[in-house]
């Protein structure tokens, strides 16, 4: 992230009302809601999640115990838990906004 001056890109009666609650101080500007990503979608976590909460979930439909789950992929009981729970509710591809 990169700081810009106010005072080169702000109208001069803008930075005036920012100064009378900030002066002299950095601020974080937020983007607009429209211009956000989704966490992990620059990075492809959420497609790696998502396949990987796939195989938990057949393996356990095929018998595979939680605690071995857990194990096999260095994950909590409870997390393995709250995998299938969600899997069970919400059809894998769906589950990370993929149709």
């Amino acid at each position: 992230m990169s700081y810009k001056r106010a005072d080169d890109i702000l109208p001069e009666n803008i930075l005036e009302i920012l100064q009378t609650y900030v002066s002299g101080e950095a601020i974080y500007v937020p983007k607009k809601k429209e211009c956000r990503r989704r966490w992990g979608s620059s990075t492809g976590v959420n497609e790696k999640l998502r396949v990987r909460n796939e195989q938990i979930f057949d393996q356990h439909q095929k018998g595979i115990s939680t605690k071995e789950l857990a194990q096999r992929y260095y994950l909590t009981e409870k997390s393995i838990q709250r995998i299938l729970r969600e899997m069970q509710v919400t059809p894998p591809m769906e589950q990370y906004g993929f149709d």
